[in-house]
């Protein structure tokens, strides 16, 4: 008697929780898909590497957004290596996704993987970085890359007191990797606001460095971007000459630029230039926090998940996904319709607001 006593208030609770799972929302977004509508479908998330915090953010809200809406999540990181990212998606598409999610690393070796995927009718949306010269690709989800050059461009030209007339400033400039399609949208964005200052003189590039071929930083890598640093320091400002601001597109080449500089002798708050940078790594906040950097781009990984898991739950149940842009991205097959989120830029004014108040890091971890 007991026992038939527990298995009717077992059976009991698991009809209770099925009317709850069938009545409670569970859509990415707070609409009314559940789990139990995902029908078990495979997502294959492909992102690029754990050497930067961002990507190990990335991946992690979009796994847990999408086994939230009951979907089998295959995260993989390929650690910035194109072959290994090649077969983590020919695997994918062999193992039975449903959609693939891919930030790519080389989006140019990937152009025969993608077609397996369209051959196999799996959608694909590009994650931050545009998938180009295939067709291939679904749909886009990221920031507004080229804003995000005219936010560090205005930045600089605001704290330099440019606009009004200020300068001549000596500069320097930086690139993302000549690989990520991302990194032309930014540097284009920058010069869009910075180029008529160095053409009437205000902003002097000793270096003369400034078309993307020279400045670029492959892989956006931080021992590169260092490296080229310590080249600058050595070649143009061995003479006295004061270096007022580095343009970085990313803190992961802003932490290169700050060891360079002290190596070279450089302190914060005597000769220290403004630096850029993008992403609001932690170690990123620290340092615009102790001064070692003024600024960075947010780009919250939590709202671009969002509006990528929302893409994933229309495509897989043959929904169109919101989008708001049809005309920027252009990948040389075709436009790719996109989503744009907002980035913000955050310097030691308003990071409390930004990346402690909104919940992004606890104020503890900034210590």
């Amino acid at each position: 008697m007991f026992k038939l006593k527990k298995l009717v208030a077992a059976a009991l609770a698991g009809v209770m929780m099925a009317v709850a799972a069938g009545c409670g929302g569970g859509g990415a977004d707070g609409g009314s898909s559940s789990a139990a509508n995902s029908g078990g479908k495979r997502v294959g998330v492909a992102m690029p590497t754990q050497s930067s915090q961002r990507w190990i953010q990335d991946g992690a809200n979009m796994k847990e957004k999408l086994e939230a809406l009951g979907y089998q999540v295959d995260l993989q990181y390929a650690e910035d290596d194109v072959q290994a990212q090649v077969s983590q998606i020919e695997n994918m598409i062999t193992n039975g996704a449903n959609c693939l999610v891919v930030a790519s690393i080389d989006s140019s070796a990937l152009v025969n993987a993608l077609a397996q995927a369209k051959a196999n009718n799996i959608p694909v949306i590009a994650y931050d970085r545009l998938l180009m010269d295939t067709d291939s690709v679904s749909y886009y989800a990221t920031f507004d890359n080229k804003g995000v050059g005219t936010l560090i461009g205005k930045y600089v030209e605001k704290n330099l007191g440019l606009a009004e007339g200020k300068g001549p400033y000596n500069v320097e400039f930086f690139a993302g990797s000549p690989d990520d399609n991302n990194a032309h949208f930014l540097n284009d964005g920058v010069f869009e606001v910075l180029q008529k200052y160095i053409d009437n003189g205000q902003l002097v590039v000793p270096s003369k460095q400034t078309d993307f071929d020279t400045i670029c930083t492959l892989r956006w890598s931080q021992e590169t971007a260092q490296r080229r640093m310590e080249d600058l320091i050595s070649g143009y400002y061995t003479d006295g000459k004061k270096l007022d601001a580095v343009i970085s597109p990313f803190d992961g080449i802003s932490y290169g630029v700050a060891a360079a500089l002290e190596g070279a002798g450089y302190q914060v708050g005597k000769n220290w230039p403004l630096i850029t940078g993008q992403d609001a790594e932690l170690m990123a906040t620290k340092n615009i926090i102790s001064g070692k950097q003024t600024m960075t781009i947010f780009k919250d990984t939590r709202t671009l998940a969002d509006k990528c898991v929302t893409m994933v739950q229309a495509v897989l149940e043959g929904k169109t996904p919101e989008i708001n842009d049809t005309k920027s991205y252009d990948n040389h097959k075709l436009i790719v319709p996109s989503y744009l989120c907002t980035p913000v830029a955050v310097d030691k004014s308003n990071y409390q607001k930004e990346l402690v108040d909104s919940g992004y890091y606890k104020a503890d971890q900034l210590k």
